[in-house]
């Protein structure tokens, strides 16, 4: 990657770590991939119990590997009954997640389907760590909205689950085209959207911020 292109995601990166922290949320920068898993680790104490929401970027900076290596209790949602997953989510102390969108003064953007994901950034899991590329980051909310939309959730309408390599059985206008249609299909993924905009526990939601294109 070019310095000066460098630099620059490290000036926005700190940009919208100000943000966060305004909006009551803690960020990090990690300059590269290595840098993000280093910073995860350390957010999450030995012996805790992890759950996720189908975080590729988790996956991409290797933490999931990590984890199942390490003394961890890494709750795989793909070996459990649905039910039995979103309860042992919930009841987790740290939870992981990416974001589908975040603006550069801290709001998280989320879209859902079945909802376990936005639900336990809500509420549940003591701790929430979000690993979020550069490439997610946008100036305001309807542009963050927009990329949701059109590119986060056509990706995951089409995505091999990387836990059991099975392509979700869809079928949705965005699947097709790529872009939003604001459907009312049955197999719609966008059923729930979550704006994070404050966070009244202090200490709970962390946004680590990598210098590379991560997820969808």
């Amino acid at each position: 990657m070019d310095e000066n292109v460098k630099k620059r995601n490290e000036c926005l990166a700190q940009t919208v770590i100000k943000g966060l922290q305004s909006r009551n949320m803690s960020g990090y920068y990690a300059p590269s991939k290595e840098a993000a898993l280093k910073q995860a680790l350390e957010l999450i104490p030995q012996g805790s119990s992890i759950a996720m929401g189908g975080c590729m970027s988790a996956h991409e900076i290797g933490l999931i590997k990590a984890l199942e290596a390490g003394n961890y209790n890494y709750i795989d949602r793909y070996k459990m009954e649905p039910r039995e997953g979103l309860m042992a989510a919930y009841n987790a102390d740290v939870f992981l997640s990416s974001a589908n969108a975040l603006t550069d003064d801290g709001i998280l953007i989320n879209i859902d389907g079945n909802s376990n994901r936005v639900s336990c950034i809500a509420q549940g899991p003591k701790k929430v760590i979000f690993i979020v590329g550069i490439n997610k980051i946008f100036s305001d909310l309807d542009s963050a909205m927009k990329r949701a939309r059109n590119i986060a959730a056509p990706a995951n309408a089409i995505v091999r689950n990387p836990a059991n390599a099975q392509r979700f059985d869809i079928q949705t206008p965005c699947k097709a085209t790529g872009k939003c249609f604001d459907c009312k299909s049955p197999d719609t993924i966008c059923c729930q959207f979550l704006i994070t905009r404050y966070s009244r526990h202090k200490d709970r939601i962390h946004v680590i911020l990598v210098n590379d294109t991560l997820g969808f």
